[in-house]
């Protein structure tokens, strides 16, 4: 399911929804118009949504769990994941796998296999997590756009220095940026910068990868355990429930085997390389100082996958308030010699505020790790595991209680557990924060 596109849907499951863009005119069998998006143009919008910069945090995920409970963590979800995006492909087509119905967002598949409220819950599901993750990926481009600053000011004036940045400008600069390119008019537009954003997104993740390896083999500056932070050394016995529990926080992307191998050896290395002291980002936390050209070029990368990523996980959301208000009010967005002003004055107006109000909301709440935390563990269970779930038993007409639906609940039950738990930790977390956070003044 994929293309480059003019949907709706997405969130957490954009790497699983249908992006199909397509042309005027021309229709294809369903009666939509004709899809025009290639292999390419999917594969890039797949890859800007599924392989975040969340992948930094995950050394730190693993020092909170350690050697034995954070590999086999990592493994599991990106198994489970993997497994249910196959279980959510199959729900492409109603009918025929060849030749049924199409449905071409993630909301039309729950509303073809379920319908009834799980159509709304899936919506609200998607489009609150799309809102999140505009925030969150706001955020993380601010740090790092920063953390280029801290980065060359350490090399010329020392470690010791203080060279924190006030992370608020960065912010509305992104929120600028933004701004602009969110007047595109389609998603299918953006083919160009979804294909710059996979690039950087791979190389920030190599060149994490290859300075903690090189850091390993010459120095690990850290000690690394089994079981993670030591109770009594690193943490007390509190913050080693809470942080253990946000350690198994769910990545808010799903993540299929290529995109898992990538993060796994990030999470290892990461953690080899710097122990139970990793930081939360392995690029920002400053674990790395030299060569510091080469974590300015990485954070770089991260802030131009983030400019593409944030409209992978935005334009659908456009789509979506765009498609209501034509349907209510189609004079707003009539045709004609009206077209061009009309929608044009709307979609500077409604996407300019929109963005505007996550750059604030971004502002508020300048909380990296556990932005995704709360970001991952709201999205995995709806959206990555319940409706594949529920859609495929519907599909198969499995029985009640039968061996396999026994097994799928019981699946969907663990994740959903396992959701609440990271969930609660995450908010702890923010909690914490809160309580040293001075608004408009936060320094990275």
């Amino acid at each position: 399911m994929g293309g480059g596109t003019n949907g709706n849907g997405g969130g957490a499951a954009s790497a699983m929804d249908v992006y199909l863009p397509r042309t005027q005119g021309d229709v294809d069998d369903d009666g939509k118009e004709r899809r025009t998006g290639t292999v390419w143009t999917a594969t890039a919008h797949i890859i800007t949504a599924v392989i975040g910069s969340g992948v930094l945090s995950l050394a730190w995920a693993m020092a909170q769990l350690g050697w034995v409970a954070g590999p086999i963590t990592l493994l599991l979800f990106a198994a489970i994941t993997f497994y249910t995006c196959g279980l959510l492909s199959d729900c492409y087509r109603v009918g025929d796998p060849a030749t049924g119905k199409r449905n071409y967002t993630y909301t039309d598949a729950v509303k073809s296999y379920l319908g009834g409220w799980h159509v709304w819950f899936c919506g609200f599901c998607q489009y609150v997590n799309m809102f999140g993750t505009g925030i969150g990926y706001t955020i993380t481009a601010s740090i790092s756009a920063a953390a280029i600053n801290k980065s060359n000011c350490y090399h010329w004036r020392g470690h010791g220095t203080d060279c924190s940045q006030n992370t608020s400008a960065y912010i509305i600069g992104f929120g600028v940026l933004q701004a602009l390119f969110c007047q595109l008019p389609n998603f299918h537009q953006l083919w160009w910068l979804s294909i710059i954003a996979a690039v950087m997104s791979f190389s920030y993740a190599a060149i994490a990868v290859g300075l903690s390896l090189a850091q390993t083999i010459m120095d690990p500056l850290g000690r690394t355990t089994l079981t993670g932070t030591v109770v009594g050394v690193d943490v007390d016995a509190t913050q080693k429930v809470w942080l253990t529990r946000w350690g198994t926080s769910p990545s808010p992307t799903p993540t299929p085997s290529s995109s898992s191998r990538s993060r796994t050896r990030c999470g290892r290395l990461g953690y080899a390389a710097f122990g139970d002291a990793t930081p939360g980002n392995l690029l920002t936390g400053f674990g790395f100082y030299e060569p510091y050209w080469l974590v300015d070029v990485a954070n770089a990368c991260i802030v131009v996958h983030l400019v593409g990523g944030f409209q992978v996980f935005c334009q659908p959301l456009f789509a979506a308030v765009e498609g209501g208000v034509a349907r209510r009010c189609p004079g707003l967005l009539g045709g004609g010699a009206g077209r061009a002003s009309g929608v044009n004055v709307f979609r500077l107006v409604w996407r300019t505020a929109f963005v505007a109000v996550i750059t604030l909301l971004a502002i508020l709440m300048p909380f990296f790790n556990s932005i995704l935390g709360i970001l991952g563990s709201i999205a995995f269970w709806p959206l990555t595991v319940f409706f594949p779930v529920e859609m495929y038993i519907r599909q198969r007409q499995l029985p009640r209680f039968s061996a396999k639906w026994v097994a799928l609940q019981s699946l969907s039950l663990v994740c959903f557990l396992v959701t609440v738990a990271a969930c609660a930790a995450s908010i702890q977390g923010v909690l914490d924060s809160l309580k040293t956070y001075v608004p408009f003044k936060t320094r990275s």
